[in-house]
């Protein structure tokens, strides 16, 4: 690969998790201090968003990204309807106004996800070696986008409007950049796509196999607590009083790379049964933490809460998808992946953002305060049960080899 073509896919992956970090994680916060009379539902109902965008999204791109358009054409595209559409966001005060625009935003957005990678993918000889450097350039925009918010103090200051006007920004400028990136033509042009191969209903088979149901059962339960940290941690974090919330935050993904280099290790020694259950026992602790910590002694715990990311998400979904992609092999590789992310992104965090917004407020205080103790504990109990039945029950020691490990690592 050339290096100026490197270039251009290094800040094209930095702009697109910039852009997705610069509003997602303070959403909650913007909801319940810049929109009027909201409360802690209005939230959930908000971070429903991503998970529409999830279902949707395989439709654009096995409708039209694979048959029709140039992978580079449909992204700028889309980033360009998506700049104006935050920067639209960014000027509501009404819920009953934002929210049907923030679900258009997602739907945009993440086929997007799919295309930066497909862009990448179609430049290199060995994926497994050229892609990680690229893909981590993704994880530094969302730590870059965190801090910068945190840095700029607009939680504490009530312009989280701006964190939209940031995005908008990065969209437009990610929007003009993809019409100079290297032309990548359909990759299914002329052939016949079903509504089947774009969900991955091909890859239904594997739930004939009594553990990987289990593993597909838990990935979709799971879930529903990680609806609670992404929807809700920013709110709690501000009303306790933690400066620079978002900026802290992205510790989470500092976290999620540093795991992500020790998981080949780690694999080697723990298996497939091990790793899965070692991450929803990470769910367990970080609720945990979250329930007991404050701003002053139990500091550390809201620290550890959030440093524990790189457990939660490297060793239960980074697993899952290695497991899944062994164990479908070649031919229903893509159909299997297709189909768990569907169930989780899609109907997993469907129902923890429904679950999620009733609860938090049930256990408010006050104007702005909550129990939050109960809160957490709540997610906590989930993924306990969880945990227990995953363990009882999943009985797969099939062994993954280290060369497919790379291969998914490099991968996510």
């Amino acid at each position: 690969m050339k290096a100026a073509t490197r270039l251009q896919l290094m800040l094209m992956m930095f702009l697109e998790f910039f852009i997705w970090g610069a509003w997602f994680v303070t959403m909650g916060t913007f909801v319940l201090k810049n929109l009027q009379n909201t409360n802690d539902g209005h939230v959930g109902q908000a971070y429903l968003c991503q998970s529409f965008g999830a279902i949707i999204a395989p439709f654009i791109i096995g409708l039209i990204a694979d048959r029709y358009i140039a992978a580079q054409i449909i992204m700028g595209v889309l980033h360009l309807l998506g700049a104006a559409t935050l920067w639209y966001c960014s000027t509501l005060t009404d819920f009953s106004a934002f929210y049907p625009l923030i679900v258009l935003y997602m739907v945009l957005y993440m086929p997007t996800l799919a295309l930066v990678n497909t862009v990448s993918f179609n430049q290199m000889k060995n994926p497994s070696k050229e892609f990680p450097p690229i893909r981590t350039m993704g994880t530094l925009g969302w730590i870059v986008a965190g801090v910068l918010i945190g840095w700029l103090a607009w939680e504490s200051n009530h312009k989280l409007d701006l964190t939209f006007k940031m995005a908008a920004g990065a969209s437009l400028v990610l929007g003009l950049l993809s019409f100079t990136l290297p032309n990548t033509p359909p990759g299914k042009r002329g052939q016949k796509v079903t509504v089947g191969d774009i969900i991955g209903l091909d890859a239904l088979k594997l739930l004939a196999n009594k553990s990987y149901l289990i593993f597909f059962l838990a990935s979709i339960a799971i879930c529903v607590p990680l609806s609670f940290y992404y929807n809700f941690t920013n709110p709690f974090l501000n009303e306790i009083g933690m400066k620079a919330a978002a900026g802290k935050m992205a510790l989470g993904q500092v976290s999620e790379l540093l795991f992500m280099v020790i998981m080949p290790l780690l694999f080697v020694r723990l298996g497939v049964k091990k790793m899965l259950a070692v991450g929803m026992a990470a769910w367990v602790l970080r609720y945990i933490f979250f329930a007991y910590g404050n701003v002053d002694a139990g500091y550390w715990m809201l620290i550890g809460g959030i440093v524990l990311h790189g457990v939660c998400y490297d060793f239960f979904f980074v697993t899952g998808q290695i497991y899944t992609d062994n164990l479908a092999g070649p031919q229903f590789k893509s159909a299997a992946q297709g189909m768990i992310t569907l169930a989780t992104y899609g109907v997993g965090m469907l129902i923890g953002s429904y679950m999620s917004g009733p609860i938090v407020n049930s256990y408010k205080t006050g104007a702005d305060t909550h129990n939050w103790t109960s809160v957490w504990l709540i997610p906590a109990g989930i993924a306990v049960v969880v945990l227990l039945l995953f363990v009882l029950l999943f009985k797969d020691r099939n062994a993954i080899k280290q060369e497919d490990l790379a291969t998914a690592a490099a991968a996510h």
